[in-house]
């Protein structure tokens, strides 16, 4: 992971205002559909080290998918491998925006969480 990559669904308000926050700041990143291609494993568990092994932190837990799967009831039964297998086989299941990078790692766009991270 050389360069700053987010993860976003074109439709997505949140996603909108993130990447609109980026740009104005020049920072530099490549931006992936999160759909289509969805954090690879290696950068879920990344993630999830930096979300202190909190699991639903990654999940879009507002998000169809995740209300049809009942992950709600099932992911505190669930053991990293396979909530990590569930993400990186669906990317409707991962909160967006999905920013990782060097030094970087955010799930949903906080402004003030943002500035902490790219100002200092």
């Amino acid at each position: 992971m050389s360069r700053l990559r987010v993860y976003t669904y074109k439709n997505c308000d949140t996603c909108r205002q993130a990447i609109k926050w980026l740009k104005a700041r020049d920072r530099v990143f490549e931006e992936r559909p999160i759909r289509e291609i969805p954090p690879s494993l290696a950068e879920l568990r990344a993630m999830l080290r930096a979300c202190e092994g909190e699991r639903r932190r990654l999940f879009n837990s507002s998000g169809v998918d995740y209300r049809a799967l009942k992950l709600a009831d099932k992911l505190p039964s669930m053991d990293d491998d396979e909530a990590l297998d569930l993400l990186a086989g669906n990317g409707n299941l991962v909160k967006r925006p999905f920013v990782i990078g060097p030094g970087v790692s955010l799930v949903g766009f906080d402004e003030r969480s943002w500035s902490a991270v790219f100002d200092s």
